[in-house]
């Protein structure tokens, strides 16, 4: 028999405000937990810890938070999952309270966005290290030593147009005819500092000129949309795209090499509160294998599982774990 509707609003006007009470108190998950599991051989070096985990909402910041907290409960710790925190600000501002103790965060962001710096540093490790050193002696945050994979901006195009045209970097696009060289992206990379003007700045052939990339061969659109007008070619030949997208294999984009070196790293590094890394030395240990195996092409495959496949982020993270031998 159905409730009758009545009943129905209060349970959920309770729920409701249950939730926003919860909310109101501090960060909360928006994507559930994750599956238990165990180190080989049942060693628990974080036996006696207890830590929250934290991540941005999309794809890759939730992967990342389900593999580290996963693993760090496999580890023995007793790990709080709150993976998926709406928006960066909210994952990062938790961490700054002290409300979340460890977070993958990008090195291009803790530079740009949370440092306001403007130096264009294209070597990775070296912008590790200044982020690194700033985050420590600002926020006594501690990012363990960067991962192999670089989550920039790039342009992609389909396979037959690359081969058609003959590009591999994006000096190769400059060199192109004018009626070729047409562009989809979004309006947030369109008016970046660090985007798609000063890119194009950089590479010789300036915006809204008639021998560089006139206003018409522009398509400003929703960042999603890009993807697949650049794999149809239209209406552009070349479409901005996030270098560890799961799109960029499923499509079978060919990511051109930034070959001047214009975009900034975005290497991943786990970001862990200072009082939590000297009561826990061994996080750094424990994660080192994990930064070691990830790279680009690793994050496009475990991305599109769950964005094109419909995975769990939570089932992907157990199961590369496992299959890496990490945990049983």
């Amino acid at each position: 028999m159905r409730a009758p509707r009545a009943r129905v609003v209060a349970l959920l006007s309770a729920l409701i405000a249950t939730v926003s009470m919860v909310s109101a108190c501090g960060l909360v998950s928006s994507s559930g937990m994750f599956h238990d599991a165990s180190l080989p051989g049942g060693a628990e070096p974080l036996e006696g810890a207890s830590l929250v985990v934290t991540s941005k909402s999309f794809t890759e910041g939730v992967l990342l938070g389900k593999i580290t907290a996963t693993y760090l409960a496999a580890a023995g710790a007793d790990v709080r999952d709150m993976t998926g925190a709406p928006g960066s600000a909210s994952s990062r501002q938790a961490q700054l309270n002290g409300e979340a103790d460890v977070l993958w965060e990008y090195t291009g962001t803790g530079w740009v966005n949370y440092h306001n710096q403007t130096e264009v540093i294209s070597d990775p490790q070296e912008l590790w290290q200044r982020v690194h050193d700033i985050e420590l002696e600002e926020n006594d945050l501690e990012w363990l030593p960067p991962a192999n994979f670089n989550n920039t901006y790039a342009f992609g195009a389909s396979r037959p147009t690359a081969e058609r045209l003959n590009v591999k970097t994006l000096s190769d696009v400059a060199a192109l005819p004018v009626p070729d060289r047409t562009f989809c992206v979004d309006d947030e990379f369109f008016s970046r500092s660090d985007g798609f003007l000063p890119m194009l700045e950089t590479y010789g052939i300036p915006y809204n000129t008639p021998d560089g990339v006139p206003q018409q061969n522009v398509t400003r659109m929703d960042a999603g949309v890009v993807y697949t007008s650049t794999a149809s070619s239209s209406p552009c030949n070349f479409g901005m795209v996030y270098t560890t997208d799961g799109r960029i294999k499923n499509l079978d984009l060919v990511v051109l090499e930034d070959d001047k070196e214009f975009f900034l790293p975005y290497s991943g590094s786990v970001v862990v509160r200072g009082d939590i890394i000297r009561r826990y030395p061994q996080i750094r240990e424990l994660m080192a294998p994990i930064a070691d195996r990830l790279n680009d092409d690793l994050m496009q495959e475990l991305n599109g599982r769950i964005d094109i496949d419909g995975e769990d982020p939570a089932d992907v993270a157990y199961d590369w774990l496992k299959s890496e031998g990490l945990i049983e």
